[in-house]
């Protein structure tokens, strides 16, 4: 057996312990580089750690970061209690409203699961309220933050864009955020349709602190209320009139004080400033996002120590190993020649478009249970030999690795989807999980189709 069989076998195997054993598949692959590199390629330490990705280590922690900090103090409590605000109660708005709120925080900059993890609780109590589809409002929290993921400061973003500079590829980043957020939209807009979204217009606009339109139902307080204390709720016991978040604290002795969301303080003033300027610092003056929003969060961090005390411990640590040793493996498997013999591989089949589609569907499939970021950061310098062959658009070709590689996301299976199964209140679960599933296996069986179709075969780039 060649070397190279020998690395991408290791590589498949990486992926199914990881996805079976629940084990950071950074980790596996920072062992898995240490062993081929070691036994396989005779590569020594330096040559296994020159594949390791510094500037994406230092996007990864300074970025997320900063998030953690704006979590700390209220921020995103206080930019989601404001855009909830916004709709006046109009209930057809509230999936839309959630889409662009987990779409605006990952295209700034935060972890996916981390803006699912702080909107899908919310969202999915203002379903159980206003009689909203779980399914609905849990898809359109991950196709929201899917959406803003490939931003030229995002995490998706930063990641993809790298690999596509080190690998020497054409590239387009503006082209890559508009892909995904026109394939993402389109795919909202049609499970806003086929799950109920067009019935919610007929309810009209309801009072937001209000009682919930199913109050009859029984729906138990607990089940009501967000988490995080965040969003409306209810005062006294069942679905009783309520006159907003801090008046139905106030009335429950047994009920824990929350911080107050409506409420800008100095804090998130400047943290809110701090997101802007990390916004313009990277598109008006080309700096780099790692090291503008390290410096951001340390400002913030030393101006109001007591909410920045914990925020490097919320760094998305899992992700950095997760990033940095896929790509370290990815490393390794360029300097021993991998990565150009199975490029070769790819394109001998004789038919670039049937590889491209290929392709995409390995990206959708693996990414439906495993990591999104650690699929794009294997399957995109496996596909540098076959691009540079010029028969497919680079740029075409790696959006819809993009686009195939994170819309299923919205699968149980993957960590996206398992924070939506978590937070919907008072459903039967084990329905709710096969919804996820099947709706998960039916985004896995036809988008990838879809994105070569848009993005592949007109050649883009």
């Amino acid at each position: 057996m060649s070397a190279e069989l020998i690395s991408i076998l290791v590589l498949v195997v990486v992926f199914v312990i990881a996805t079976t054993r629940s084990i950071n598949m950074g980790a596996l692959a920072f062992a898995a580089a240490f062993g081929v590199g070691e036994l396989v390629a005779n590569l020594n330490a330096d040559e296994i750690f020159a594949g390791f990705p510094g500037d994406l280590f230092v996007v990864l922690v300074g970025v997320t970061y900063l998030f953690a900090i704006a979590r700390a103090n209220g921020t995103t409590d206080w930019l989601v209690h404001a855009s909830i605000r916004l709709v006046r109660g109009r209930v057809a708005l509230i999936p839309w409203v959630m889409f662009v709120i987990t779409g605006a925080l990952t295209a700034i900059g935060a972890v996916s699961p981390a803006a699912v993890a702080i909107v899908a609780p919310i969202a999915l109590s203002f379903a159980a309220r206003y009689g909203i589809s779980p399914l609905l409002m849990g898809a359109m929290v991950v196709h929201g933050a899917q959406g803003g993921g490939f931003s030229p400061i995002s995490i998706y973003g930063s990641i993809v864009n790298g690999i596509v500079e080190r690998e020497d590829l054409p590239g387009n980043e503006i082209t890559l955020f508009l892909a995904s957020l026109f394939a993402n939209l389109v795919i909202a807009g049609v499970v806003f349709v086929l799950f109920g979204g067009l019935k919610l217009w007929a309810q009209g606009a309801v009072p937001l602190d209000g009682p919930s339109k199913d109050a009859s139902k029984g729906a138990s307080d607990k089940g009501d209320l967000p988490e995080g204390g965040s969003g409306p709720q209810p005062t006294g016991t069942g679905a009783g009139a309520g006159t907003g978040t801090n008046t139905a604290v106030a009335t429950r002795p047994d009920a824990p004080t929350t911080p107050d969301t409506t409420r800008l303080t100095p804090a998130r003033i400047a943290t809110l400033t701090s997101l802007v300027a990390l916004v313009v610092a990277v598109l008006a003056f080309d700096l780099d996002a790692g090291l503008t929003a390290i410096t951001l969060a340390v400002v913030l961090s030393t101006a109001w120590p007591e909410d920045s005390r914990n925020a490097v411990g919320q760094i998305a640590w899992s992700t950095v190993l997760l990033i940095c040793g896929v790509l370290t493996y990815v490393g390794v498997l360029d300097e021993m020649g991998t990565i150009t013999w199975a490029g070769e591989g790819v394109g001998g089949i004789g038919v670039p478009l049937l590889a491209a589609v290929l392709l995409c569907y390995i990206g959708a499939i693996v990414s439906a249970f495993a990591s999104s970021v650690g699929i794009m950061g294997a399957l995109i310098p496996l596909a540098v030999p076959f691009l540079a062959q010029g028969e497919i658009g680079a740029i075409g070709m790696v959006c819809a690795l993009a686009v195939s590689a994170t819309v299923v996301d919205v699968s149980p299976f993957s960590t996206n989807g398992a924070l939506v199964l978590a937070a919907a209140p008072d459903v039967d679960r084990e329905r709710f999980f096969r919804q996820l599933m099947v709706y998960g296996g039916i985004v896995v069986a036809v988008v990838p189709a879809v994105a070569w179709l848009v993005m592949v075969v007109p050649n883009w780039g």
